[in-house]
């Protein structure tokens, strides 16, 4: 209630860069989809009405790693499709982040074979982990959260 006030008597608010440039990423993920299996069907559902990702800014997934700041690796990857996904990751602008989808882009799940990568993270620098084959939809909400907690501690600006 004193905030309030005060901002209705003086008509300003402190704050830092970081909190801005921060809340303003934190509020507007757009993903990038790399659908390589079954994952990618929720991941579909997950971008759909009944879900309501809109909530958090990230309705519309991006086709153009140009325009995406979200990778979400939905599926097993072979080593020949692993160098497609880096060569996106590397043309995404920073900041950026990663979310494995499902056990096959977390661990290679159930393909122990020497063409599936044993997981995502062995060419991508992941943040977020998803559980399951396949994941539920609201577990890629709470991974979307997670990466909003995670942008909302970051530093924006150079520090000396």
């Amino acid at each position: 209630m004193g905030l309030e006030k005060a901002l209705a008597q003086n008509g300003f608010l402190t704050t830092t860069i970081d909190a801005i440039t921060n809340w303003a990423r934190s509020n507007a993920v757009w993903p990038m989809p790399m659908g390589l299996a079954c994952c990618a069907i929720e991941m579909m559902a997950f971008a759909g009405p009944k879900y309501d990702v809109s909530r958090f800014g990230s309705e519309v997934f991006r086709f153009s790693p140009r325009q995406a700041d979200l990778m979400i690796v939905a599926g097993w990857c072979t080593y020949k499709m692993a160098h497609a996904i880096k060569r996106v990751w590397d043309q995404m602008p920073d900041p950026k982040w990663c979310i494995a989808m499902g056990a096959c882009a977390s661990t290679g799940g159930m393909h122990r074979v020497y063409g599936v990568v044993q997981g995502c993270d062995n060419f991508l620098p992941v943040d977020a982990y998803i559980p399951g084959c396949p994941p539920r939809p609201e577990v890629v909400l709470h991974a979307l959260m997670e990466i909003q907690k995670k942008i909302t501690k970051e530093h924006s600006v150079l520090q000396d």
